[in-house]
Parts: structure tokens; sequence; C-alpha cells
């Protein structure tokens, strides 16, 4: 079971990281409309995260994912090529990203584990 959990954690890492690198080539490829839906990809893979793994791990493995292959490519190569462009876009970008990746890895635990969600006393 704990495996199981790894591998999923593993998954989630892995996600994030291939929606950074299609994040960034939308992000300026359809301004504003690419931008608007790199950032929901990213909110959308760390809420869901959170959701089926039932833990805030689950939203910080995309998140830390993400977060890694962005930074990367923000760094200017040797042989002069870069994959963001200067600009708002750009950075709205990045600092939405992670913004977005902060919130879902910090949110109240959405159940407690072996209680039942009825009302007692009633």
């Amino acid at each position: 079971m704990a495996a199981l959990r790894v591998a999923a954690y593993l998954l989630l890492l892995v996600l994030g990281v291939l929606t950074g690198v299609a994040g960034a080539l939308v992000q300026a490829a359809w301004f504003p409309g690419g931008l608007l839906l790199a950032l929901l990809g990213q909110m959308a893979l760390c809420y869901g995260g959170v959701r089926v793994m039932d833990t805030r791990l689950g939203g910080g493995a995309p998140a830390a994912g993400w977060t890694a292959v962005v930074l990367y490519l923000t760094a200017t190569r040797p042989e002069g090529d870069f994959v963001f462009s200067v600009g708002v876009g750009s950075y709205v970008f990045l600092l939405g990203g992670m913004v977005a990746g902060v919130m879902c890895a910090t949110m109240p635990k959405l159940s407690q584990p072996g209680r039942s969600s009825a009302r007692l006393g009633k």
C-alpha cells in the first residue's frame, strides 16, 4: 500500500514537470488565452492531486515538479537560446503558477481519516 502511494506521488511529480513544459510553450504562443490555459492547467493538477491523495503533499508534488522545470527553463543557455520571452505574460506565468502551487499545497485537509461525516448526537 505504501509503495502504491509513493508511486502516485512520483506520478504527480512527473505530471507537474509535463504541465510546466507544456505551459511554458503555450503561454506565449496564444497570449492571453494560452497564459490562462497554462495557469488553469497548473491549478487543476495541484488541486486534483490534493483531492485524489487527500493530503497536502498531493498538491505539493506536482507544484514541486512544475517549479523545478520552469525555473530550469528560465535560465539562459550558452548558445543564447531561451524559452521565455521578456514580457508581462512570462512573469505572470512564473509567479502565478508558483502561487497556485503554494495555495494548493497549504490548503486545509479535506477530510479527517477514520471519522464519519455524520453528525453525532442527533
